[in-house]
């Protein structure tokens, strides 16, 4: 069966700065008409960022989309400061955690919600990490509480709903996979 959906109409809802909305008229595999709302993002990094004593760093944060507080791995977007996704880690990590990380490897790379929006994340593994030199000015309105997790007390932490985050709990899962 051909799943493609066919764009005919798309008009732009709306322009900021993290997101742009579309909506869009498609035209189904069976030649009816549907409206797509997408999100479009502009793609981003989270980070598993493992100290020397085996700790992952975790951030508390307040996220206005689902009001509260959440524990989530040091993440941010890929944008114009830093073309790429491996400058985007080296930058969220100076900026949100204080640390420069001397080894970088790419972990993988997922779609974080398909139904509404097209961003993609790549999950990078950060080591032996350094505190920063010249610290970066955090974003404004970021407020943030560093906490330091091993690897039993954050698979603990997701099994009692203390870490909801999706990124952060495939980081935590693939923190597991190494271990074996």
């Amino acid at each position: 069966m051909n799943f493609v959906e066919h764009v005919i109409g798309s008009e732009q809802i709306y322009d900021g700065a993290i997101i742009n909305v579309e909506k869009q008229t498609v035209r189904l595999p069976d030649g009816q008409e549907a409206t797509r709302e997408i999100v479009h993002h502009t793609g981003a990094v989270g980070v598993l960022a493992l100290t020397h004593d085996h700790q992952m760093i975790l951030e508390k944060q307040w996220r206005a989309p689902i009001g509260k507080t959440t524990l989530e791995i040091p993440a941010g977007k890929v944008d114009s400061r830093d073309d790429n996704f491996h400058h985007a880690v080296i930058r969220e990590l100076n900026e949100e955690i204080r640390y420069v990380p001397q080894t970088v490897k790419r972990l993988c790379g997922f779609y974080s919600s398909v139904g509404f929006s097209d961003e993609y994340m790549q999950l990078y593994l950060a080591e032996d990490l350094k505190p920063v030199k010249d610290e970066l000015p955090r974003d404004k309105g970021e407020f943030l509480e560093i906490i330091k997790k091993s690897l039993p007390e954050a698979v603990q932490m997701v099994a009692n709903g203390e870490i909801e985050d999706a990124k952060t709990i495939m980081a935590i899962q693939h923190w597991q996979l190494m271990q074996k």
